[in-house]
């Protein structure tokens, strides 16, 4: 089934003519941030934001741009809750704030992984439900 597609005029859309439809006008889900971070932390084992910003396209969970204050406000958040811990490396040219996830932070993406597994399955039988009633 091939959704019908048009630019949503919202900004920073990027789903014209890209086979799907737009989820700019969908409410926000800057929280899909967080395990994606986690994620890229997991992987990488120590990573300042930069590197990061530069990982999120290729793990985004949604089609929405993740802007660096977005980032920034996430890893803090993080950190805060005990789940990232962070050291400044100061070398050649600006100090850099070095990321990596605590054992929380493993236990805390484990937990995402969990919620998300549930949310897919909830969201499969919404679309089950909602395109059973359209062909009826």
């Amino acid at each position: 089934m091939r959704l019908s597609v048009k630019d949503c005029g919202q900004r920073g859309c990027r789903q014209p003519g890209m086979g799907h439809a737009c989820t700019c006008a969908m409410g926000n889900v800057s929280r899909f941030i967080e395990p994606v971070v986690l994620r890229i932390l997991k992987e990488r084992k120590k990573s300042y934001g930069y590197e990061i910003a530069e990982c999120l396209p290729r793990y985004a969970l949604t089609d929405a741009i993740i802007e660096g204050a977005a980032l920034y406000r996430t890893l803090r958040t993080l950190e805060a809750n005990g789940y990232v811990t962070s050291t400044w490396d100061e070398g050649d040219g600006p100090a850099r704030r070095n990321y990596s996830l605590t054992r929380a932070g493993h236990t805390h993406l484990r937990d995402w992984a969990h919620l998300m597994a549930t949310l897919g399955r909830e969201m499969i039988a919404f679309h089950r439900e909602v395109t059973a009633q359209q062909e009826a």
